[in-house]
């Protein structure tokens, strides 16, 4: 793992992480494991920066013990440090890190412990003063109950001051398994309620009144693909897709209306999605949907990319969800830079762009690399390909 930075338009500087500290229940060797990534394509890594400015770096986790790093100086990589533990509590088979910030500055760390199909989501919360952790809530927010597993959004701050967040579950470790989606928010990721107002006992568990569509196990919900946008009202509209009635994947919204989940199909393909078995499915990026965004007209704007249909966007009315028409595509890069200039069979380019507090991406992320393969080791490997950073002027290209 590397951590790579710069002032300005200066040089860049590069950290590599190295596991000085090896916790007792890990095995021998588990040091190197630990700040080298594997083929698993859970194995993410994030990063957090705390109310005084320090670091934190978390990641290449798939039911592994916990791998965090702090930095002992603000904003100094060269400072970066192995801590053995958070809580110390739960912290023996983690996945899904994420770093989050508090309206009032507080860093908070969430992360899935247990397996899928039976797991639960825990959250921390940082003290910068005291340099320590501790629970955020005494119990999970999300709790499969040994039956089932919880797979959740990242909450995303809302206009209306609030987080939002969509999940569903998985009874199995096969993804076909995923079933109901579900909302829930939140004003301090302690208190939570759902789109009613209706406050939440917790942990939330399957069959509690937070459903948005009780779409059934082998219905085509892929887990981590679903967006949230708000129109000009701040109601969160959830973008999504599933299979229709003739088993083709389409793209749906859906929007809390009058006491109830209102959904609306938005796609009319001749494609279906065939999501089964264990592992990061290979093209899992066959259909990539954006959240909604309200446009200057009141209009609302639902871009999409499909692996026949090619890219564009629906018009949406925003007072029936209806879509109007059919958009072109709005990027704000420059086309090339999504075709892959290497020529190893099966390379594809890959465009991160920054995920800040608030606004449009000021910056992205580009690299080249292969597609997934069920977390498994190729054959062959390519070259390595340039990871670079690009800022993105603030007029979208199109």
């Amino acid at each position: 793992m590397t951590v790579a930075t710069r002032a300005g338009d200066g040089e860049w500087s590069l950290v590599r992480l190295q596991g000085a500290m090896r916790p007792a229940h890990q095995p021998k060797g588990a040091e190197e494991c630990t700040t080298k990534l594997g083929w698993d394509t859970h194995n993410g890594v994030v990063l957090g920066v705390d109310a005084a400015g320090c670091l934190h770096l978390s990641g290449n986790m798939h039911n592994h013990p916990l791998v965090y790093f702090r930095t002992r100086v603000p904003h100094d990589i060269s400072s970066f440090e192995r801590i053995d533990r958070m809580t110390g509590e739960l912290e023996s088979a983690c996945t899904y890190p994420v770093f989050l910030l508090r309206p009032d500055g507080n860093l908070v760390f969430r992360y899935r412990t247990g397996i899928s199909g039976n797991g639960a989501d825990y959250y921390n919360i940082y003290d910068h003063e005291s340099r320590t952790w501790r629970r955020l809530l005494d119990r999970p927010l999300l709790d499969g109950l040994g039956s089932m597993s919880p797979y959740s959004m990242r909450p995303v701050p809302g206009p209306d001051g609030r987080f939002h967040m969509v999940y569903c579950w998985r009874d199995t470790p096969d993804v076909a398994t995923n079933h109901d989606l579900c909302y829930m928010r939140s004003r301090d990721l302690v208190h939570w309620e759902n789109a009613a107002g209706q406050a939440l006992d917790l942990p939330s568990v399957f069959g509690c009144p937070t459903v948005v569509d009780p779409i059934p196990a082998g219905g085509g919900l892929l887990n981590a693909r679903q967006r949230i946008g708000f129109d000009a009202a701040l109601r969160p509209i959830i973008s999504y897709t599933k299979f229709d009635e003739a088993g083709m994947t389409q793209a749906y919204c859906a929007r809390f209306e009058n006491g109830r989940w209102k959904i609306r199909q938005a796609s009319n393909w001749n494609y279906r999605w065939e999501l089964s078995g264990w592992g990061s499915i290979p093209n899992g990026n066959d259909i990539l949907l954006e959240p909604a965004t309200l446009e200057a007209d009141g209009t609302l704007r639902l871009a999409f990319q499909h692996i026949r249909e090619g890219s564009g966007a629906w018009q949406i009315d925003p007072e029936t969800l209806a879509v109007r028409k059919i958009l072109k595509p709005r990027n704000s890069w420059p086309p090339d830079l999504a075709r892959a200039v290497s020529d190893f069979p099966g390379m594809h380019a890959r465009i991160l762009p920054a995920r800040g507090q608030d606004g449009p991406p000021k910056y992205m992320l580009r690299w080249e690399t292969l597609a997934e393969n069920r977390d498994e080791p190729r054959e062959k490997w390519p070259p390595p390909s340039d990871l670079r950073c690009y800022q993105l002027d603030a007029t979208p290209a199109g």
